[in-house]
């Protein structure tokens, strides 16, 4: 199985590439090249079948190069992240929206040589909800972005189930919150907190919470999420719904709740607490989410809270 992985440097790139490489995509044949596309690679891994590819993913000589051959598989995780293309919109609607676009067009027109079109897992995200969110979420509530990191992400999940719908890929796309715990500040992130909490607790750091100690985030940890992208890529396509989207399982936790295991496993944390409105109003918020087709089709979340802190500092 020939497959690709976009953002292959990023955090969950990284760890999604050791762990295909590790243990594959069993139910759907074992990886025998594995293409790598980012803008840079910081650590090559030493395996026969990784092909590195540096460049922007949508433009036209990467995507030559890239699919130059079809390909079985493709994680498309490659973005500019939310706070970062509000600040940037050209950036952003270079990499989040044109580069997707020419990704799923050059896929969907990829020869059909092996009588299988590509699975495309789309990593998109729970921006596309916007603000405010209503008291309870599920399956059937509505999208209304408010960023355009949503507007991009659900322009691609839409026209990855139209390429489904006409039987060019197969697309599955999953909703995912903001991912832990994150090094640095992932300044280009507007939920770089919810990774700066754990990494302050891990190294006995003082910190300034910009969201209060009742704020309500949801929460999943690296390793969490990359379980998530596999079991995505190895659901059978038989009768999964047209609309081809998921919002995973997630934990939903108070700050101070996460504060204070934090503090029972790592000792006292020295946090102080300065919300700002913005930060609080889009990432501190969030009510329950029930999404029962994820819950059906086997998506998980870390379980508890102690897990989350547990595999959010693994190292994937």
């Amino acid at each position: 199985m020939r497959a690709l992985v976009t953002g292959a440097n990023g955090f969950v790139g990284s760890a999604l590439v050791r762990r295909l490489l590790r243990a594959g995509v069993a139910t759907t044949g074992d990886v025998t090249e594995l293409m790598l596309v980012d803008q840079h690679i910081d650590a090559i891994p030493a395996d026969a079948r990784v092909t590195v590819i540096n460049g922007d993913f949508g433009a036209p000589h990467t995507l030559d190069a890239v699919l130059s051959k079809p390909v079985d598989l493709v994680f498309h995780l490659a973005s500019v992240p939310g706070a970062q293309a509000e600040a940037n919109r050209d950036l952003g609607d270079r990499i989040n929206l044109h580069g997707t676009l020419a990704l799923f067009e050059c896929l969907a027109k990829q020869p059909n040589v092996h009588g299988t079109v590509p699975r495309v897992v789309f990593a998109s995200s729970v921006a596309v909800y916007g603000v405010p969110l209503p008291s309870h979420m599920d399956e059937h509530s509505a999208v209304h972005p408010t960023i355009s990191y949503g507007v991009h992400k659900l322009v691609g999940e839409q026209l990855l189930a139209d390429w489904t719908r006409r039987g060019s890929v197969d697309g599955r796309s999953l909703r995912f919150p903001g991912i832990v715990a994150r090094p640095g500040l992932s300044l280009g992130h507007g939920s770089a907190f919810m990774s700066a909490i754990f990494r302050a607790a891990q190294h006995g750091q003082p910190y300034v919470c910009p969201v209060s100690p009742s704020a309500t985030a949801w929460w999943m940890s690296r390793v969490c999420c990359v379980d998530n992208l596999v079991h995505a890529a190895r659901l059978s396509s038989d009768g999964l719904h047209a609309e081809r989207v998921w919002t995973p399982p997630v934990l939903r936790l108070e700050v101070g709740a996460l504060v204070d295991a934090l503090a029972h496993r790592f000792g006292p944390m020295q946090i102080s607490y300065a919300p700002e409105d913005g930060i609080e109003r889009l990432f501190g918020r969030q009510p329950p989410l029930i999404d029962r087709r994820a819950v059906a089709a086997g998506f998980q979340h870390d379980g508890t809270v102690e897990a989350l802190i547990e595999r959010a500092l693994m190292e994937g």
